[in-house]
């Protein structure tokens, strides 16, 4: 292997692609890196090149907002023409955004092989978009570099060949344990008053969460009321921000903030009482941190974080949130564990891979 194509779009993407970027950098491995523009603003995109000691990408395809037709045809007519300019061995693509599923598409009907770091991980909740992004990514890919046994399983029950799956482990956990002496303290963490364990992180962005109002507000109502008072600090995504506001609710201890770069958000994680998510990544962060994690979905395609880690499936049902909070206040939930190679070393595998392909 000579040549690579990195691909990425979209926040989570950035994390995955920084070790991967590190390891490429100490071999004779050429590689190009396309940012698709997926996400597009400073916050969700550019801080991450900054934070995380990514080079600048050679191309950013600039394929940002529409709907998700508009934003894959985009993302697929500009990396058709990209590619065609600049060919390569392999193109690599993480994660299942939809920059992951439409740069496989094209590569694949290009000829060019296909490496895809993360796969194998599944939900089966066929409402998801991701879960699409994975299952076409995964049908298409020829190589198949998982976090966990899971998602080895997952593969091979779809016909994968065994040689093709390659148990690498976490490359996000690599992202985090490089920076986490780096991590640095909001703005907000000083101004709002904090102190280490006695509040909560929420993040919430998913549809089955965010785009029904009464919903959203019962599940606001719900966190605010059994947080027994302990502040509730939300880094607010954008597509949660227009219907929050129209909601109108407010709280002496609910504190909205703008979205943080990753070392200011894993220095609140890392110190937070618990976190209230609806994200897949970040329960794979607070089982590293060893922070206890409740997860507004009724399904997990990570389920390493609730078997081995911190985490917890809460449910979408507002009524659920009473339980499990109980719990936590007295301190009956689960320590947890950090899964088999979650040890910073899994771009440096990968590479190795790579190398010998």
């Amino acid at each position: 292997m000579k040549h690579i194509t990195l691909i990425a779009g979209a926040r989570p993407n950035f994390m995955k692609i920084a070790p991967l970027i590190h390891a490429l950098q100490k071999t004779d491995i050429q590689f190009r890196l396309v940012h698709t523009g997926q996400h597009y603003d400073k916050a969700m995109s550019q801080t991450f090149f900054e934070e995380l000691n990514i080079p600048q990408p050679h191309v950013n395809l600039a394929c940002g907002g529409g709907s998700q037709a508009e934003q894959t045809a985009a993302i697929m007519v500009a990396f058709e023409k990209d590619l065609m300019a600049n060919p390569t061995d392999l193109v690599v693509v993480v994660g299942d955004v939809t920059s992951t599923m439409a740069c496989t598409i094209v590569a694949k009907k290009l000829g060019v092989k296909v490496a895809h770091v993360e796969a194998g991980i599944r939900s089966y909740d066929m409402s998801m978009p991701e879960e699409i992004n994975r299952m076409v990514t995964d049908a298409l890919a020829d190589y198949f570099f998982t976090t966990t046994t899971w998602a080895g399983e997952n593969l091979l029950k779809t016909g994968i060949a065994k040689e093709k799956i390659y148990w690498v482990g976490n490359v996000m956990i690599d992202t985090l344990l490089a920076n986490r002496e780096r991590f640095r303290q909001p703005e907000c963490y000083a101004a709002l008053g904090l102190e280490e364990k006695k509040y909560f992180v929420l993040t919430l962005h998913r549809p089955a969460n965010v785009d029904e109002t009464q919903h959203l507000k019962e599940l606001m109502d719900e966190i605010i009321g059994n947080a027994q008072g302990y502040p509730i600090v939300f880094p607010i995504h954008p597509r949660t921000a227009k219907l929050f506001k129209e909601i109108g609710i407010e709280a002496p201890n609910l504190h909205v903030v703008e979205p943080l770069g990753y070392l200011e958000f894993n220095y609140l994680v890392e110190r937070a009482f618990a976190v209230v998510t609806d994200s897949g990544g970040i329960t794979e962060e607070t089982t590293v941190m060893g922070v206890p994690c409740m997860t507004l979905r009724n399904n997990t395609e990570r389920p390493e974080t609730c078997e081995i880690g911190t985490n917890e499936l809460v449910g979408t049902a507002p009524k659920n949130i009473r339980t499990a909070m109980e719990r936590l206040f007295a301190g009956d939930w689960k320590k947890g564990n950090i899964p088999p190679l979650w040890d910073g070393q899994t771009a440096k595998r990968i590479v190795e891979i790579l190398m010998n392909l």
